[in-house]
């Protein structure tokens, strides 16, 4: 990843909470603020979490090995707008009651669903690093998989939310479905050549 290109992701990746951040400076943010805040920290999140995961089919079915290196900025920047999503459910919606925190998120399930997917958000966040990634070795592989159940549990937090009007959940699994099922038959192929090899006389 050239500076350039590395410079340019991170500003385009900037822009949603800039953007959010004119927009609650200059009083547009509808009738209730928090909440289009909280909404859209949200989604920005899952949709990064998205792009994150899709960089590997892109690289493997596409053809594009150079984009591999987004797969860790992708991630990234769902954790910093997880983090501002949960910021502004403690300071504007939970108002820092923070005597209600942990009744809120063990007694309201979306908040429980939301809550633990951010910790392990913040787990693969605190082990991305590459040192990280050397003193972990074959467990680092296996903690990033909670990716996959990270994107699930987003999207369920965003179907509990929404409740009537799924539109948007649904479109969000469009997407994560095809990419879940592109790693199942990864797995298959994987497993099946493996057992191939091992049958194979010398």
């Amino acid at each position: 990843m050239t500076k350039f290109a590395k410079w340019s992701v991170f500003c385009l990746g900037m822009v949603p909470f800039l953007v959010l951040l004119y927009r609650a400076l200059s009083n547009n943010l509808g009738p209730d603020p928090a909440d289009t805040l909280a909404a859209e920290t949200g989604e920005w999140t899952l949709r990064f979490l998205l792009l994150s995961l899709a960089i590997t089919p892109l690289r493997n079915i596409g053809g594009w090995p150079k984009v591999f290196p987004y797969r860790r900025t992708f991630g990234l920047f769902a954790l910093f707008y997880a983090s501002v999503h949960f910021l502004i459910y403690l300071v504007f919606l939970l108002q820092l009651r923070w005597s209600e925190i942990s009744e809120d998120i063990l007694e309201r399930p979306y908040i429980t669903v939301g809550f633990t997917a951010f910790l392990m958000l913040v787990a693969l966040g605190v082990t991305s690093t590459k040192a990280m990634m050397k003193r972990m070795g074959r467990r680092w592989r296996q903690l990033h998989k909670l990716v996959y159940l990270i994107n699930i549990l987003g999207l369920i937090h965003l179907i509990w939310i929404l409740r009537t009007d799924l539109t948007e959940a649904v479109f969000y699994a469009s997407i994560l479905l095809p990419l879940l099922a592109y790693r199942v038959y990864k797995y298959y192929v994987r497993k099946t050549s493996s057992h191939i090899n091992l049958s194979t006389p010398n």
